[in-house]
């Protein structure tokens, strides 16, 4: 097929697959997943038609897919389906200042207490109602970084729409920063409540002489959290706001979270990371299979943290955890380039659960609903600490672009894209839908207009 052809088919795919999906909206959001008759839809979990999803790869993910559509094409209707996204997210803020996982339209369903609620309902209504932002899975972060795209995307319009979703960023940026404590960590959850710094003395991590063997903690989402990357995903969404706004209280904050950091590493020889810590800065207890431990999993991406954290500002400080994490790292391996999760505290031998939630040490009866063993991306945030040492921070820079930059990742050339792109416009049916096992997927959707956008911008 001539390069012509296929980019005329490829502009036409993407136009019938953005206006089918944006079609599917409930009003302006998304889920996860639907059924190909639409009559069947979840999140994480089932929803129900008036409920959308915040959570990747929900409404923020789906979002900045039309972002990129819009980018790529020029055409506005992908820009007002942005937009209309954004809105759906600016309706159910919380009035803590950012998002669970989940916004529900029904106002016979009304659990959470959004901003909008404000001044409209009862103290007695208050507490019947969740009101705690979440930086789980990307979630608060994720619809952060889409509504500064869109607010780009839209500069020079100052409309009522524009307004409102402009209004809902400041207001989830100032949360963000609220939500920090003292010492420069996140939680997984915030609950909007003024924090007093007394009670949250800045100190560094220290080994337990005692932990419990079964789970003791019940506000866990309240402790100083890395897992699930969320203290990682605050500092990139700031960084990114820095980067965009050049507010220094934005980069002020990224520099706490990167002296949360230093403080939580861990003593030698097990010189990594726990999933999360309590206020005593201990490794703590989480779900019933999350036990304190050293973290193989969290402790990767920490390393990209500080790694990123050292280009941004130029500070070397950002680098000294480096070499005692990798050589623990190294020594921890169970196999080739596989990693246990957790780490037990002292004799650093891996930690497991059987299917009924007993702590072991063995991995014959592990539970499948999430992961104990894998390679957690540890080669490749080894391999980015040693390429940036190598070339230095100055010239690694002139060739790359960081990761809390906003835009497409390193474009390939069209000819090398082009099998993919026409596997992609073949597998769109007559009515602009991606149908895999009778599934119409955000994930898939967002995949594909990504690599049509890269082609059509490629050279």
């Amino acid at each position: 097929m001539a390069a012509g052809s296929l980019e005329k088919d490829a502009s036409a795919a993407l136009e019938r697959a953005t206006k089918f999906f944006e079609s599917i909206s409930t009003r302006g959001g998304y889920l996860w997943w639907y059924s190909e008759d639409l009559k069947q839809r979840a999140g994480e979990n089932k929803a129900t038609e008036t409920q959308i999803w915040v959570q990747p790869p929900g409404t923020p993910s789906v979002g900045m897919a039309f972002l990129r559509a819009y980018e790529a094409t020029k055409n506005k209707r992908c820009l007002a389906a942005a937009k209309n996204a954004a809105e759906a997210l600016a309706w159910g803020q919380l009035e803590s200042g950012g998002w669970t996982y989940q916004i529900d339209f029904d106002p016979e369903n009304q659990r959470t207490f959004r901003r909008a609620d404000k001044g409209q309902i009862s103290d007695k209504e208050i507490l019947k109602r969740r009101n705690v932002t979440t930086f789980d899975d990307d979630t608060t972060q994720s619809a952060l970084r889409f509504l500064m795209a869109v607010v780009d995307a839209s500069a020079g319009n100052d409309g009522v729409q524009e307004e409102r979703i402009k209004s809902a960023l400041e207001y989830g940026l100032e949360a963000l920063l609220k939500a920090q404590y003292p010492n420069g960590a996140w939680p997984q959850g915030y609950d909007g409540k003024l924090r007093h710094p007394a009670d949250y003395p800045i100190k560094p991590a220290q080994v337990p002489t005692r932990w419990s063997r079964t789970p003791d903690v019940k506000a866990y989402w309240s402790f100083y959290t890395f897992n699930d990357h969320a203290i990682r995903n605050c500092i990139l969404t700031l960084l990114e706001a820095h980067r965009r706004f050049g507010k220094p209280e934005y980069l002020e904050a990224v520099k706490r979270g990167g002296d949360f950091i230093l403080l939580a590493q861990l003593p030698s020889p097990q010189a990594g990371w726990a999933q999360q810590y309590n206020f005593d800065m201990e490794p703590s207890w989480a779900r019933r299979f999350e036990p304190p431990a050293v973290s193989a999993g969290e402790s990767s991406g920490i390393l990209r943290t500080l790694v990123d954290l050292h280009l941004a500002t130029g500070d070397e400080k950002y680098l000294k955890p480096v070499p005692a994490a990798s050589g623990w790292l190294k020594r921890s391996q169970i196999a080739s380039n596989k990693w246990a999760r957790f780490y037990e505290l002292g004799s650093n031998k891996p930690l497991y659960f059987t299917k009924d939630y007993r702590l072991v040490y063995t991995d014959d009866d592990l539970p499948t609903h999430y992961s104990f063993q894998s390679d957690y991306n540890i080669p490749g945030a080894l391999a980015y600490c040693e390429d940036v040492r190598q070339a230095g921070r100055d010239a690694w820079l002139r060739q790359h672009k960081p990761v809390w930059m906003a835009g497409p990742p390193s474009r390939k050339s069209r000819k090398a894209l082009e099998p993919r792109v026409w596997e992609i416009i073949t597998g769109l049916d007559a009515r602009g839908r991606w149908v895999v096992n009778g599934r119409i997927e955000s994930r898939l959707f967002i995949d594909r207009v990504q690599t049509l956008c890269d082609y059509l911008s490629a050279e």
